[in-house]
């Protein structure tokens, strides 16, 4: 509120000199009301484009499970303790004094460590700086904000600032990617304890410190089997994400001195995240026993590697001649337009069926939105996907509707965009409630 206040009151270009000390003193003042808890937390920072939200949340319950008191702020997901509930307030990183309540709160429970989805737009705004982060964890790397911060280099800039920052602490611990292309930015600060994992080992010349490799993958609907440095390791997720996501749990927890069998039975019961590639299976739920002879998927995917990612993982769970039924949207408000054709482009490519529909307009024209997403489908030629297979509901929950609608025996309808988010954002400022998971059981429950 007192930053839209002084946007308007003083000259854009004074305002855009200033804004940095704004954001300094707020980050200062909030630390300095709430006693600056992070000092007596260890906390450990999650960045990257793709699965901080899940790696974050397996760290935790790893730490949980290892008998450490552990607190945690996602996109999705905000924990003490056993205590866990949604996060509604459409943030990935809280504002300086939320942020700073919270951790004071985490304090105040007896929590041991906290794990701090650390966004670049947070960082920008020095909502980390006066954190006293241990660890940094970096999950990958990919396109997005980039009109936000006015082009990759400086969004992948924003996000090495936190191993910089890291980088001087006493005993400092830095975790990495080893298989993005963009993870030597993240080596150059001076951490002292690096860990590094890799699935599509590259061509090694001299040492490495702490490098794991990851081998022996086989996976099925229910779950993924892995060797990690020739241990195995269990895990209840599905997709080549989630063992990249559970790799950077793996290696932050030895990284904090928690044994490797200990790590190994916690994986065994971890869980994802609310809307993270969620099977919606409600027949333990409805009359009868009955359910649904197709699989559902929600998934949070709203920029294009994560998308892709998501379909591909998808393809697998279907049989040979049954359909991938695809809904999605884009985000409005002037988010990454860019991003909207390249979207449509992937959803053409995998998809048998593509429902096109709402999912955070704000005050861009919905229709329009949609119109940007199916102006990347002329970029792929695929034979399985023709127009008379696209559908434009610009009403999220008719969308959903007419995707289930579609669905016949052993297909697979995937849902992105969305996943455990508790809002949709309208025009005018207007937020209205959405559970997408609660919608499609009550739809389910009516086709059953």
């Amino acid at each position: 509120m007192i930053l839209s206040a002084l946007k308007k009151l003083i000259p854009r270009p004074v305002f855009e000199f200033f804004q940095p000390t704004y954001h300094y003193l707020i980050g200062f003042l909030g630390a300095l009301t709430y006693g600056f808890p992070s000092k007596k937390l260890a906390v450990i920072g999650v960045t990257g484009t793709k699965g901080k939200s899940t790696t974050s949340y397996l760290i935790a319950q790893i730490l949980e499970a290892a008998g450490y008191k552990t607190g945690m702020a996602t996109t999705v997901l905000f924990k003490i303790g056993e205590k866990e509930w949604l996060n509604d307030t459409k943030q990935t990183m809280l504002g300086r004094f939320q942020l700073q309540k919270l951790l004071k709160q985490m304090v105040k429970a007896g929590c041991r460590y906290a794990v701090i989805e650390t966004s670049s737009e947070g960082i920008l705004q020095y909502r980390h700086r006066f954190i006293d982060y241990n660890a940094a964890v970096f999950t990958n790397l990919t396109p997005e904000h980039i009109e936000r911060h006015g082009g990759f280099e400086n969004y992948r800039d924003a996000k090495v600032k936190l191993f910089e920052k890291v980088a001087g602490k006493p005993n400092s611990v830095g975790v990495y990617n080893f298989d993005d292309e963009n993870v030597s930015y993240f080596l150059k600060p001076e951490i002292e304890n690096k860990y590094l994992y890799s699935l599509k080992l590259k061509k090694i010349t001299g040492a490495i410190q702490n490098l794991y490799r990851i081998t022996d993958v086989k996976s099925t609907k229910n779950g993924t089997s892995f060797l990690f440095n020739n241990e195995k390791f269990e895990i209840p997720l599905i997709g080549e994400f989630n063992i990249y996501n559970a790799a950077a749990a793996i290696c932050a927890v030895l990284a904090l001195g928690v044994p490797i069998e200990k790590i190994k039975k916690a994986l065994l019961i971890t869980k994802a995240p609310p809307g993270r590639l969620e099977i919606i299976n409600p027949s333990t739920r409805l009359r009868a026993g009955k359910g649904q002879n197709f699989t559902v998927i929600i998934d949070y995917a709203h920029e294009p590697s994560s998308l892709e990612a998501v379909y591909k993982t998808s393809l697998k769970l279907k049989f040979k001649n049954s359909k991938l039924i695809c809904l999605l949207g884009a985000q409005g408000g002037g988010r990454d337009k860019w991003k909207r054709s390249a979207m449509g482009e992937i959803a053409a490519k995998y998809c048998d069926k593509i429902i096109l529909t709402n999912e955070d307009p704000y005050d861009e024209n919905p229709l329009q939105i949609i119109n940007d997403i199916e102006s990347g489908f002329s970029q792929i030629r695929n034979p399985k996907f023709e127009t008379r297979n696209l559908f434009k509901i610009i009403d999220r929950k008719e969308a959903i509707k007419k995707a289930l609608s579609l669905a016949k025996k052993d297909d697979v309808v995937i849902l992105t965009g969305k996943g455990g988010e508790v809002w949709m954002c309208v025009e005018n400022g207007k937020k209205i409630p959405w559970d997408e998971k609660q919608i499609i059981e009550e739809l389910l429950y009516e086709k059953i």
